[in-house]
């Protein structure tokens, strides 16, 4: 449904800065969608949600949480008790691995604590640099990059912002399209389009605040870009 193309390098960053005023009304309230009472809950939801979902994964931490409170509870808690917990976000076993194993390193290294520093954090079993930026930007504030998901991925493509598949390619080229203060909210931004909007299968066209900026869409826009995006920040208020 959409071609791949990219527009004259001078016209990307004006797209971008079009883009982020169009989504701040869009979306003027962006927020990650993992519940969590700490870092070190958003860290372990966040490895969880790979290859899952926010909702999934929301369904399933709560008693996850209960159980093992902290990085040592989950760390000598029994493989098979938390692969029980966790088994609705799929690949659970490996999951578990990866948690657990994050919990000791943390335990071993930081003292418990989740540390903020991306370097630091991608030496935890199942952290890498999205997991890292979710971490850091949600939890602590700290802009170290744009999450670059399935959802930024495709959206980054369609809008021309990248004309690169690899997420690390991709997060580049997003960072030096927008100013440092705007890559926390940006990243949740496109996310959140992503998933609600700009859609994998079945994109919302003629209803997407971005549609004249975007160079594969079909459907015509229905009314304004601001009609479209006070309507999507209704529906997602």
């Amino acid at each position: 449904m959409f071609a791949a193309m990219s527009p004259a390098p001078a016209d990307v960053p004006a797209r971008a800065r079009t883009v982020a005023t169009r989504l701040r009304r869009a979306i003027p309230e962006p927020r990650c969608e993992l519940d969590h009472q700490s870092a070190w809950q958003l860290l372990i939801a966040t490895i969880l949600s790979a290859q899952s979902t926010d909702a999934t994964v929301n369904k399933v931490t709560p008693q996850l949480f209960a159980r093992f409170p902290t990085p040592l509870a989950l760390a000598e808690a029994d493989a098979a008790e938390v692969e029980g917990l966790v088994r609705a976000t799929g690949f659970y076993r490996n999951k578990t691995k990866l948690i657990q194993g994050a919990a000791r390193t943390l335990l071993a290294e930081f003292a418990g604590e989740v540390p903020r520093a991306l370097d630091e954090l991608m030496r935890l079993p199942g952290v890498a640099r999205k997991t890292g930026n979710v971490v850091l930007g949600v939890a602590f504030g700290i802009a170290a990059g744009i999450v670059v998901d399935t959802h930024v991925l495709r959206v980054a493509g369609r809008l021309g912002l990248s004309a690169s598949a690899d997420p690390a390619q991709v997060e580049r080229d997003l960072c030096a399209l927008f100013p440092r203060e705007q890559w926390i909210e940006m990243s949740h931004r496109l996310l959140l389009h992503g998933r609600y909007v700009c859609k994998a299968k079945q994109p919302q066209c003629a209803r997407c605040a971005l549609r004249e900026l975007c160079p594969g869409a079909t459907d015509p826009a229905e009314g304004s870009w601001t009609a479209r995006a006070d309507a999507t920040a209704s529906e997602l208020a």
